[in-house]
């Protein structure tokens, strides 16, 4: 009996293979270990770019935050030092009762020092200043002492050189990029323009003479010059720490006296790191690493926060004993926090230097 049935006809049954498993091509066991690792190393990135993007909006904006309450402190720090001052007598000499020789030429009094005006220490209000020209019309408020948490604050002052309104150099370090970059436009000053400096001893004008750019361990500009004067100094060009710009302006009057105590404190400071990267660089900025310790040590409590978040999220959608969303409500904020402790010790000079940008 004839039939068309292959399988009745003897023929052999059709065996072509399934094309999911065709040739020597992965199995759909091998295609899903490859969509895993692939899905890994995806969000990996997609979580390394965020926490650049953390880091990027942190340096520029959040540090700014961070100076801008120091600043107000500083201010508060001002108004007290100064209410001290006015409430103290004046350091004059007493009071002659000699008639003044009629014949005898006229003299310029030497400044009045109120007695009570204490050198500052390290990390003490130094004074503030304005430099219209550049629209810093806001007071920068000074801090003693060019070290990296002096200069987290705002501006720092060399203890080495004489305070602003002495006679001689007096020498004064700030960022332009971040922690409120009080001289971020300092490369726009032109000879003429003019700085305002107030200190507890009184109120100076300086007038820009001239801009430098020179290498960071050039420390001839903080050397005295033979004038009275006063130093600005900042990384150059923006966003790198390559080199240090200088603007130097020159003292409009006569100076004021050095304080009593003043040289004493001065050394005190220095030997407290108050020289920042010490006697061989300008700044600290020359020398300070990318990540300091022990604060980096809450980047890798950080990936181990976010890698038990993933974990007992990954075991909530497997047994649906609770919502796997939760641990992410929970463990990001607590991520978010460690992560805002461990871009506290990073430095951007220090990164750009590491990397060879500087």
């Amino acid at each position: 009996m004839l039939t068309s049935d292959p399988e009745v006809a003897g023929d052999p049954p059709d065996t072509a293979p399934d094309p999911a498993g065709a040739g020597d091509g992965p199995g759909p066991g091998g295609r899903h270990r490859v969509a895993r690792v692939v899905g890994s190393v995806g969000r990996f990135m997609v979580t390394s770019g965020v926490v650049i993007l953390l880091l990027v909006a942190y340096q520029l904006w959040g540090t700014g935050l961070q100076t801008a309450r120091a600043q107000d402190q500083l201010a508060d720090e001002y108004a007290a030092l100064e209410e001290q001052v006015d409430q103290a007598p004046d350091a004059t000499a007493p009071p002659s009762t000699a008639a003044p020789d009629p014949g005898a030429p006229p003299t310029t009094a030497p400044p009045q020092v109120a007695a009570a005006v204490p050198p500052p220490a390290l990390g003490e209000v130094v004074g503030s200043y304005t430099i219209p020209a550049i629209g810093l019309s806001t007071p920068q408020y000074t801090v003693q002492g060019t070290g990296t948490d002096q200069l987290k604050r705002g501006s720092a002052h060399y203890p080495g050189t004489p305070l602003p309104g002495q006679a001689g150099n007096a020498a004064v370090a700030g960022h332009r990029t971040t922690y409120g970059a009080p001289l971020k436009d300092v490369d726009d000053l032109v000879p003429g323009d003019q700085v305002f400096f107030t200190t507890p001893q009184g109120e100076f004008t300086y007038e820009v003479i001239g801009t430098e750019i020179v290498a960071p361990d050039d420390v001839s500009v903080l050397e005295d010059k033979g004038d009275d004067r006063l130093t600005l100094t900042a990384c150059h060009p923006e966003f790198s720490a390559a080199e240090r710009i200088i603007v130097s302006a020159r003292l409009v009057g006569n100076p004021v006296p050095r304080l009593e105590g003043q040289d004493e404190a001065a050394e005190q400071a220095l030997e407290e790191g108050g020289a920042g990267g010490g006697a061989e660089v300008i700044d600290a900025f020359a020398t300070e690493p990318a990540l300091t310790f022990p604060g980096a040590w809450w980047g890798l409590v950080c990936v181990a926060l976010w890698g038990l978040t993933r974990l007992l999220a990954h075991l909530g959608r497997r047994s649906r004993r609770y919502p796997w969303i939760l641990p992410y409500l929970v463990g990001t904020p607590v991520c978010l926090v460690v992560l805002y402790l461990f871009f506290e010790s990073f430095s951007f000079e220090g990164f750009v230097r590491t990397i060879g940008l500087s």
